[in-house]
């Protein structure tokens, strides 16, 4: 983390971009940006999929607050460029936004990790995702790799959706896993700070309509429910709050995350689904919902995100 002075650096609040995310990163950089010039930080909107990053360097930014989401914003490409142009950014560095978007790979470390998660199969076809749900059992979640916002995520409930959930999963990424489905209490928590200082706030608890918390459940509609405080029974939150600072840990991230968990109903297990290394900030959006339960308002929150830009290979 490097000291910031709100008089003197000039921050780019990167939006947009290519992902099938950029709707949604246009309005989270909106928001942010808003705050950031509210606090007084000389801070400008920067659209990756408009402009060349090398121009962040030629007109003189100094720090990036990163608000775009899913691949070419928090899978490790944008990160990697702003580490060669030498410029601090917010969010986990290059190896960690990679693994993290990978939910295959982040799957395999927290699972060497011995971190609970759902047991999950690889899948290349229609055919291997009837073996899967065999496997696994029904219902069962399919879904990319590599996207966020459950875009291309499918519940399937009986052998012949298998097909089409295949075939929506891999039109959005050539890589698709089939998950096991844990009913019960869906929850996520957000995490602010690094190493040490790293620190979990407020669990939320969601209860979406007919429990679909989809893209447009996610961003475009009021009917979904968050509860914080969460209202889980007695010593859940800390053990869930534990568990996902190990998870963040676990991957090497930095700064600030979101990691969604299910908690199994009869068991009351926890099991970590993903992590999300550069979280929406929307007016839907969660980390914001968790940071004023725990007192920050969404400015101070954006000022101390902005404030732990860093980067792997400072010089």
């Amino acid at each position: 983390m490097s000291s910031f002075d709100v008089k003197t650096e000039k921050v780019a609040v990167l939006m947009g971009g290519a992902s099938a995310e950029r709707e949604v990163s246009l309005m989270s950089g909106s928001g942010v940006l808003q705050a950031l010039q509210s606090l007084g930080v000389q801070a400008q909107a920067f659209d990756p999929a408009e402009r060349d990053l090398a121009e962040l360097k030629k007109e003189g930014f100094t720090r990036c607050f990163i608000a775009l989401h899913g691949r070419f914003g928090e899978d490790g490409t944008v990160q990697g460029a702003l580490e060669l142009l030498g410029i601090p950014y917010t969010g986990p560095g290059v190896m960690a936004s990679s693994i993290a978007i990978n939910k295959l790979m982040t799957k395999h470390i927290w699972r060497a990790d011995g971190l609970p998660t759902p047991a999950w199969k690889k899948v290349d076809s229609a055919e291997a995702t009837r073996a899967a749900l065999a496997e696994l059992g029904c219902p069962m979640i399919v879904k990319p790799a590599r996207e966020g916002s459950t875009l291309g995520l499918s519940k399937v409930t009986a052998i012949d959706q298998c097909e089409a959930a295949f075939a929506l999963a891999a039109g959005m990424h050539d890589e698709v896993l089939c998950e096991q489905f844990i009913a019960g209490d869906e929850v996520t928590v957000a995490v602010l700070g690094s190493g040490a200082q790293a620190r979990a706030l407020p669990v939320i608890r969601i209860q979406a309509p007919d429990g679909n918390y989809d893209y447009q459940n996610k961003y475009f509609t009021d009917s979904t429910q968050y509860l914080v405080p969460c209202a889980l029974p007695e010593g859940e939150e800390a053990t869930i709050q534990q568990l996902v600072l190990k998870a963040f840990s676990s991957l090497g991230c930095r700064g600030w995350a979101r990691a969604d968990v299910m908690i199994d109903a009869a068991t009351r297990q926890p099991y970590l689904l993903e992590i999300n290394t550069s979280p929406g900030m929307t007016s839907h959006s969660l980390v914001p919902m968790a940071a004023k339960a725990a007192g920050i308002a969404y400015p101070e929150l954006c000022l101390q995100v902005l404030q732990s830009a860093s980067r792997d290979y400072a010089l």
